[in-house]
């Protein structure tokens, strides 16, 4: 075999072996209102069942457009681990914007932001209900398009 055939023959090798190692367990957006985002409504979020035991990392993902009006965003994050049923609130300060006005997340028109939650040693057959509201002092929140969360096994 020539060297570029060994070389694409490793590459592929590679790439197979690294496409196989799913550490992302879920992933899931909700969208939220064209109107806005009304306080009192939560975003609610339910996993499968979890196959093993493992450390898990919990990540808020946001999507915001032009008409998001802040430079923060402040979101309270409740979750019960299931079977045991404890409880957990958090409250995430998400800084979008910088202090001269650049956005900090990726995109054009929409923005997409990761912030990290938490992170749960969790059992074989655990799953996780979570409920995700904002809690800035406007009642309707224009311009959050989406949020999701995001479970990886560390």
């Amino acid at each position: 075999m020539t060297n570029k055939r060994w070389l694409f023959c490793i590459l592929l090798a590679v790439s197979l072996l690294t496409a196989c190692k799913q550490s992302t367990v879920y992933f899931h957006y909700e969208d939220t209102p064209e109107g806005g985002w009304e306080k009192n409504d939560y975003l609610v979020f339910d996993t499968d069942t979890l196959t093993e035991d493992a450390t898990y990392q919990e990540e808020v993902a946001i999507r915001i457009n032009n008409k998001y009006p802040f430079m923060q965003l402040s979101l309270i994050v409740e979750q019960t681990v299931y079977p045991a049923r404890y409880s957990m609130i958090d409250t995430l300060d998400c800084k979008l914007i910088d202090e001269r006005g650049n956005v900090m997340g990726e995109g054009v028109s929409q923005y997409h932001y990761i912030f990290p939650l938490r992170t749960l040693q969790l059992n074989h057959g655990d799953s996780l209900h979570l409920s995700v509201r904002h809690s800035m002092k406007r009642e309707i929140l224009p311009g959050i398009t989406g949020v999701g969360i995001k479970v990886e096994k560390k």
